[in-house]
């Protein structure tokens, strides 16, 4: 079979980007893949290459990368016959986590290519203002979209920002928040430092959102959470634990509206602030994963001390 390979030396440790190349091309022969490859380079638009990739006829695109390059391609895709491949090899691998692709090991993730579950999976869509992105794994609206910045960073080894990070958590206060759910006409106002619009059960550094959310039942899943400080929203991050006082909705669209106006974020894109209406794209996106019922799981925590 023949097949792109988007491959981003600067995922994983760019130092060994040269030998993972040759390492990932012996492993997509051994299966039988000829791929050409292209090299991700900063002025590189993702999303077109893999555009351009379809006009071409390629049956697959594979992607080398972290979650970011992974991401920027599929929005590329959506809509077309044209199947993702992921070779998960960035930070976080949030994708790879959610589709039951394994992370650390590559021949494994090569053999999905070849004898993986062939999957459509839903494709969420953010619109906040004139800004419109799809997303694979979740919209969010308030704490989380304020953090983001800075906790990237942090997580990518600048320590300089564990102050910018603080300082925006102690100054961050909660909305009035409004959510309007499908076609229905009454409102529900509550308020709340956070509401999370989830297509996958991975976002962010590892946060497990919640282990049963679907990428596949042409809903989106609404986490608010109304009830929680947010000192116990850290301790969800940091867990990974389900809360009763979550509300939880599931839905194919949703507006959000928030009073003062919250930052708006999909797949760590920042969009702007105020509101934003969010729908789910059914089925949208081919892709080649894992076994089905292999569950999802965060990595383990880090032992207390060790940075």
């Amino acid at each position: 079979m023949k097949a792109k390979l988007i491959f981003n030396p600067a995922a994983g440790n760019p130092a060994d980007s040269a030998v993972q190349l040759l390492d990932l091309l012996r492993q997509l022969q051994f299966v039988n893949i000829q791929a050409e490859v292209l090299l991700v380079q900063p002025e590189l638009h993702l999303g077109a290459l893999a555009r351009r990739a379809v006009r071409d006829g390629a049956r697959m695109v594979i992607v080398s990368g972290g979650d970011g390059t992974i991401e920027n391609v599929a929005l590329g895709l959506v809509g077309s016959r044209t199947t993702l491949g992921i070779i998960p090899t960035g930070t976080r691998n949030n994708l790879a986590r959610s589709l039951g692709i394994p992370t650390n090991n590559l021949a494994g993730a090569v053999a999905l290519l070849r004898k993986g579950r062939p999957l459509k999976i839903d494709v969420g869509q953010a619109r906040q203002g004139r800004a419109s992105r799809f997303f694979l794994e979740a919209g969010a609206v308030g704490l989380a979209s304020a953090l983001y910045p800075s906790a990237d960073d942090i997580q990518h080894g600048d320590l300089g920002k564990i102050g910018e990070f603080i300082s925006t958590l102690v100054s961050a206060a909660p909305s009035e928040i409004r959510l309007r759910l499908d076609h229905h006409r009454r409102e529900i106002i509550t308020h709340a430092h956070l509401v999370i619009v989830a297509n996958m059960p991975f976002m962010g550094a590892n946060f497990q959102i919640a282990p049963d959310v679907l990428f596949d039942d042409r809903r989106l899943d609404v986490l608010v959470y109304s009830d929680l400080s947010k000192r116990d929203l850290i301790g969800q991050a940091m867990r990974s634990m389900n809360d009763e006082r979550i509300q939880r909705f599931h839905v194919k669209k949703i507006a959000i509206t928030t009073d003062p106006p919250m930052p708006v974020m999909a797949d760590g894109v920042f969009l702007g602030d105020g509101p934003v209406t969010l729908t789910v794209q059914p089925h949208s996106l081919a892709v080649m994963a894992g076994p089905a019922g292999v569950a999802a799981t965060p990595p383990p925590p880090a032992a207390e001390g060790t940075p």
